[in-house]
């Protein structure tokens, strides 16, 4: 199969997909939608619905995210931070059976329990069309707008500093 197969098949699934949750009653309406809503649209795409839907679905994330406010944008990432960050308690038991018996079975669910959520959701808007130039440029948002709070430095994996 060549390339060009290949990609015009994944158009016609993203497409498809796209269809499906046009079809849904929308959970988000306008481009004034307030980041608990894209929260929700985050979760639902995390939940796994299908490749093709999410993709359509991760398409309507950075959508929406684009048309946010300021103070929209920065009410999100303090959202990624809280509540799209590893499960403290599974992060805590993961620990406590590597550290008992050290085997790789416990290693792996260690490094899965450390993972956070938001790092699986930034892969899956990675998948929708022009995903990854929308994450760059979120980054900047978050960059821009961190300035010294730690928050915003969570949710970029600590790398976040005030600009020059």
């Amino acid at each position: 199969m060549n390339g060009t197969v290949l990609k015009d098949m994944l158009g016609r699934i993203a497409e498809r997909g796209r269809a499906i949750v046009e079809r849904r009653p929308a959970r988000v309406t306008s481009a004034s939608a307030t980041p608990e809503r894209i929260e929700d649209l985050c979760r639902a795409l995390l939940s796994g619905r299908g490749e093709a839907s999410g993709v359509a679905l991760g398409g309507r994330v950075l959508d929406l995210y684009a048309a946010l406010s300021i103070e929209q944008k920065v009410s999100f990432f303090r959202i990624l931070a809280r509540d799209f960050g590893p499960d403290q308690q599974r992060l805590r038991q993961a620990w406590a059976v590597y550290d008992r018996d050290g085997s790789p079975a416990g290693l792996r669910a260690l490094l899965t329990a450390v993972e956070p959520p938001r790092q699986e959701l930034f892969r899956r808007l990675n998948l929708a069309p022009s995903g990854t130039r929308a994450l760059v440029a979120m980054r900047e948002d978050l960059i821009k707008l961190g300035g010294n709070d730690p928050t915003f430095a969570e949710t970029d994996g600590g790398t976040v500093s005030p600009p020059d």
